[in-house]
């Protein structure tokens, strides 16, 4: 089975999910179910840094790459989650070429970038760096998130960037930046995703899509449409959907 990185390298499938609820249990469950990989996302979730770590430890126990949103283009917050143990970052709101440099120095150590560094779980407590040093120059991942239309428009130069791996596409803020968020059909918004598709074909890098609502019609819509690196549902919509529809079945006794 090959790693997410050469998936990345070689346009090949991944699937994973998000992961909002810090509960370790919820981790191991979606880590079973047998996704490639899972994000822990600490921009839209109340999970904290001990959270994260903890939710690592579980993802990577179950044989699963452990990724994190990280709440900003931050090297302070990206050091730390890799300090953690995560074995790459999905960084938001990535819409210049500065700002994709950024995300990679922060990730990778001197001279590949400019990461402190630190003796964490990464590292074994101290005992690994050097087998570490070697795998986060040639391992790690960065995900950059493309969700404004500012992204789309810098994206040649963004995926050119040494050390981007690929890219994710927010759909919620794209076309919120577009001032029609949620409108998925809406005829600016189709335009930018077309832009997004042919420059990641151009640039060879691995194109990839959030599919918010876990519907396996639409993920296979994004799937022909070339994304590689997908992402489908997320912990929430997968309860609250199944307890909705289940619970509706019941209620229909009552008539």
């Amino acid at each position: 089975m090959i790693t997410l990185k050469e998936a990345l390298r070689e346009n090949k499938l991944s699937v994973g999910s998000w992961i909002t609820l810090a509960h370790p249990a919820i981790a191991e469950m979606m880590a079973r179910a047998g996704f490639d990989w899972l994000t822990i996302d600490m921009e839209h979730s109340a999970i904290d840094l001990g959270d994260a770590q903890i939710l690592m430890q579980v993802i990577e126990l179950s044989g699963v790459t452990p990724l994190v949103r990280v709440g900003e283009n931050d090297s302070y917050l990206i050091k730390r989650v890799m300090d953690a143990g995560a074995k790459g970052v999905i960084v938001p709101m990535v819409n210049s070429k500065e700002e994709a440099i950024r995300a990679v120095e922060a990730v990778k150590y001197p001279p590949f970038g400019k990461r402190g560094v630190g003796l964490g779980r990464a590292q074994g407590y101290g005992l690994e760096f050097e087998k570490y040093k070697k795998w986060v120059r040639k391992e790690s991942i960065v995900i950059v998130q493309v969700e404004h239309i500012d992204a789309v428009r810098n994206l040649e130069a963004i995926l050119a960037v040494k050390g981007v791996d690929g890219f994710i596409v927010g759909p919620y803020d794209l076309s919120g930046s577009l001032g029609v968020p949620g409108e998925f059909d809406n005829r600016d918004v189709k335009s930018a995703l077309d832009r997004v598709l042919k420059v990641s074909k151009k640039m060879k890098k691995t194109a990839g899509f959030h599919v918010v609502d876990p519907d396996p019609e639409l993920f296979k819509k994004k799937f022909a449409e070339g994304y590689r690196f997908l992402a489908f549902g997320l912990d929430t919509l997968f309860l609250g959907k199944s307890c909705k529809e289940r619970l509706a079945a019941i209620k229909k006794l009552r008539s």
